[in-house]
């Protein structure tokens, strides 16, 4: 992959469902946000290359809490749980919302939002939500767009097109080749630094 993080130390370090019991040592944050499904863990694990770093899972829907992955002991990765996933119960989905609101307005760590898109859908309604959410509020995100390994070169080249068309550059990436790794972690430690 050649992120030139390799070597890298990652741990898992607390699932939180109350902002009481995030992490309070003052490292940097990066958070990772998507609609359920979007490849987030894959893409988390891929960061890291620790195949089992963030849960991944075929029911969407899975990350209720907020995941935190301490990184280099230098700065965390936050797994955030993803949105849009119809079978969750309201009262789940409307706490998810609190949590994770609360989270993106208060936290004096975060450096950088990742919004997640997968690359056959493009942008949805709630991603789009999520975008308006971040720029009122003034913090930085940067768009990544998975799954490209499932599309063929001209399906691939359609989906970013449509994703650039909504007036964002894509950070392309494919959890099976590694594609977009180096790119996102040059993103990542600009932010840092």
């Amino acid at each position: 992959m050649g992120s030139g993080y390799d070597g890298l130390k990652a741990e898992f370090v607390t699932s939180s469902a109350n902002p009481e019991t995030f992490p309070h040592d003052g490292l940097p944050e990066i958070a990772f946000l998507g609609r359920s499904n979007v490849g987030k863990s894959s893409l988390l694990n891929a960061l890291t290359r620790r195949k089992g770093l963030a849960f991944t899972s075929n029911t969407p829907g899975r990350t209720q809490t907020i995941n935190f992955y301490r990184i280099d002991d230098a700065f965390y990765f936050v797994d955030l749980p993803g949105y849009g996933y119809a079978r969750v119960p309201l009262p789940v989905a409307r706490q998810w919302k609190q949590l994770v609101e609360h989270y993106l307005q208060q936290r004096e760590n975060l450096k950088l939002s990742c919004l997640i898109l997968d690359t056959r859908r493009g942008w949805m309604d709630p991603d789009r939500d999520l975008r308006r959410w971040l720029e009122h509020h003034g913090r930085p995100y940067l768009v990544v767009a998975t799954k490209t390994d499932k599309l063929n070169r001209s399906e691939s080249d359609r989906g970013l097109r449509a994703i650039r068309e909504e007036g964002v550059e894509p950070l392309p990436f494919s959890a099976l080749t590694g594609r977009g790794a180096r790119e996102i972690w040059l993103a990542i430690s600009k932010t840092l630094h």
